[in-house]
């Protein structure tokens, strides 16, 4: 892999950005420093790096990869973005795709707008996973806010990857980029956890920031949304249907009577690149 010109696409949903290699033809496996390189704002830049892989069964199975390069099994942006993508190339309205987290379904709404069902939130210690057994809807985790006042608290939900949400009465008040690396690491989380501090405005929309598990400060986080929404949800904090709201717009998560979760949302248009490496 040495000089290598690999064929590639950006996308973004809300900003939450990826670099997307199509590997259905002519497959390139990248290693974890080429992945580094890629993902690096100093050189293509992005959240994560997605690989379009054949399968037998559905429209393709995908490989994500954060920014450090380590895998992740879930990507609901990301998974957006490949429907429009591979809807594009063979106009179906409905795109079933493959990840290690299990199969995920599309629906194409037009205008950009794409609709992922992101599947059961899961609340169970150990299949989030948590190292102990403790009460997943309040972990008795303590962060600090800007003038020093501690919270504790923290809703633990796996939603193909596992997040930690805090619900806060001010999200300026709290800076996610200090707190962020520190919940990433607890000890609670064996796998490391993507992090969100998350404001309820009302019953219908929450204000989040988040830090992902591997990839840092992002704009905007599909499962992270998702995992808001169920958390806030299950502590009887928002209805079944509310936006997320990020800097750069909102997701719109919709849950049903069997705790099955719905995600949609705009995704950008589709850039042809070329990575020299």
């Amino acid at each position: 892999y040495l000089n290598m010109d690999i064929q590639a696409y950006k996308m973004d949903g809300l900003g939450n950005d990826f670099v997307i290699i199509d590997n259905r033809s002519d497959p390139i496996i990248p290693n974890k420093n080429q992945i580094i390189k890629i993902c690096d704002r100093k050189f293509i830049g992005c959240d994560q790096l997605i690989l379009i892989n054949n399968h037998k069964t559905s429209d393709a199975y995908l490989e994500f990869f954060n920014s450090d390069g380590s895998k992740s099994s879930a990507c609901g942006n990301g998974t957006r973005c490949v429907a429009e993508f591979i809807s594009r190339e063979n106009n179906k309205k409905s795109i079933l795709l493959t990840t290690s987290a299990g199969e995920l379904n599309s629906d194409i709404l037009g205008n950009s707008i794409i609709e992922t069902e992101i599947g059961i939130g899961k609340t169970k210690w150990d299949q989030i996973p948590l190292s102990q057994n403790i009460d997943t809807k309040n972990l008795g985790i303590e962060i600090v806010d800007d003038s020093g006042n501690k919270h504790s608290g923290g809703t633990a939900i796996n939603v193909g990857n596992p997040h930690a949400v805090f619900f806060v009465n001010n999200l300026n008040d709290f800076n996610v980029e200090k707190i962020g690396p520190e919940i990433e690491q607890h000890k609670l989380f064996p796998e490391r956890c993507n992090v969100t501090i998350a404001q309820i405005i009302n019953k219908n929309l929450i204000k989040v920031k988040v830090w992902e598990r591997g990839a840092g400060l992002t704009k905007a986080c599909g499962t992270a949304a998702c995992a808001t929404a169920f958390a806030g949800f299950t502590n009887q904090l928002n209805s079944n249907q509310v936006d997320i709201e990020f800097i750069t717009g909102n997701l719109s998560i919709k849950i049903d009577k069997n705790n099955f979760i719905k995600m949609k949302g705009p995704v950008s248009n589709i850039k042809k690149i070329l990575i020299k490496l």
